[in-house]
């Protein structure tokens, strides 16, 4: 089983230890590993129920299968810091929103069903990791306005917030549509990592299931990221160190992080409001965001390591002209080894509130529809970590005023959500 760890020089995968070394697959992948060639096979599950309110009660069932392999060039060829990293994801199952009628996404993995190649990219590191360069198919929320602790939460928003997953044409290259391009990663002192990419201004599968790169008029999204990173020091990292969730959005252990990020597309989009004489819509070149994070441990036990309490938060402002949200804010709070014995276990609550903004909300009103400023979204959840294959996370969502539709009722949903890692 593989992990994704943060570090300067992007994301790579780290083996974890084997609840069963002997078995015939662990086994094979020791030996590939020991040649430079690491195998992930990740299932990720999740059985949803819509308790009440939103659109319509009753329940569906997501799922993602994940496929990676990554290669690593020193060991097999002789060249030193190239890593070649291949990612395949089946995505199947129901949609989670149709019942609630949320604008977030109460459930992560869930997607219109579809087989396809999410990443592939080569990376190379140079001057003792103090920088990278990545080129390929690339998702962008691997390293990017991404946190340890929000990591643990099953709605959409705590990944990376709706004022930059629901903006440009298709959104940016995160899951599950990924884009084109080349990530930049410097390391100019210790604890501060400076990052940006350059990508295709749409995804590669489009909504209308045609496939390009660069295409005349998609233009092309510009992310930086500056972050400071502390890490724990010796007496804080335990004999076990804490491994914040298995799977695709886990992350190197850090004790804080603080990162402040900027976004552009080059595109041409429509304004959400104005329009010309001739009742077309006012064009606008260029779309623009900024977001912050926020991410600290604020209690260690002194006599029980293990348990933590971290704090968390996010903040993002979208160009209110062209995108449906105008800003974003969320946070939380999570608690590490709660109960004795239980080491790799996690408790959590947050908070996430999508706010629309004053063009989006004029349209709206301009053709009838009612709206309401927010939706919030409330959840609490409890990651039970059995082994370092099997992970089971029930989870409970409160979303106030769902699509910010007045004649849509509050709803409750019930998430059981499943990971198996080999």
């Amino acid at each position: 089983m593989y992990l994704s760890v943060e570090t300067g020089g992007g994301a790579y995968a780290q083996a974890l230890p084997s609840d069963a070394p002997t078995h015939g697959w662990d086994k094979l992948q020791k030996q590939l590993d020991n040649r430079g060639i690491q195998l992930g096979v990740r299932y990720d599950g999740g059985i949803f129920g819509d308790l009440s309110g939103g659109l319509r009660q009753g329940t569906t069932y997501a799922g993602n299968l994940n496929l990676q392999v990554i290669l690593d060039a020193q060991r097999l060829f002789d060249w030193p810091g190239v890593t070649v990293f291949l990612y395949g994801l089946g995505i199947h199952g129901g949609l989670p929103s149709s019942f609630v009628g949320d604008a977030q996404g109460v459930n992560s993995i869930a997607s219109p069903a579809k087989w396809t190649l999410e990443e592939a990219w080569i990376q190379q590191n140079l001057f003792g990791n103090m920088f990278s360069v990545l080129a390929g198919r690339y998702d962008l929320n691997s390293e990017f306005y991404r946190l340890q602790s929000a990591g643990l939460f099953i709605n959409s928003s705590y990944g990376i917030g709706p004022e930059f997953s629901q903006s440009g044409r298709e959104g940016p290259s995160i899951f599950p549509n990924t884009s084109v391009g080349a990530r930049f990663a410097t390391k100019p002192i210790r604890g501060i990592v400076l990052r940006a990419a350059v990508l295709d201004g749409v995804p590669v599968d489009r909504s209308n299931g045609t496939q390009a790169i660069f295409a005349r008029n998609g233009g092309v999204l510009v992310v930086v990221e500056s972050v400071y990173l502390r890490r724990p020091s010796a007496s804080e990292i335990t004999p076990r160190t804490r491994q914040f969730r298995i799977g695709r959005n886990s992350v190197g252990t850090y004790a804080g992080k603080v990162a402040l990020g900027t976004w552009y597309y080059s595109g041409t989009f429509d304004d959400l409001a104005k329009v010309r004489p001739e009742d077309q819509a006012v064009q606008h070149h260029g779309s623009r965001g900024f977001y912050m994070l926020a991410d600290q441990t604020v209690y260690q036990d002194a006599d029980y390591p293990e348990r933590r309490v971290t704090l968390f938060g996010q903040f993002g402002i979208g160009d209110p002209r062209v995108n449906r949200f105008g800003y974003y804010t969320g946070g939380g709070m999570t608690v590490s080894a709660l109960i004795a014995g239980r080491k790799e276990d996690e408790i959590g609550f947050a908070i996430a509130g999508a706010h629309n903004s004053t063009q989006y909300m004029e349209a709206q009103r301009n053709q009838g529809r009612p709206v309401q400023r927010s939706e919030v979204d409330f959840e609490l959840t409890y990651l039970a970590q059995f082994s370092s294959h099997l992970a089971v996370q029930p989870d409970l969502q409160f979303v106030r005023n769902p699509g910010t539709d007045p004649r849509i009722k509050n709803a409750v949903a019930f998430i059981l959500r499943f990971e198996l890692s080999f």
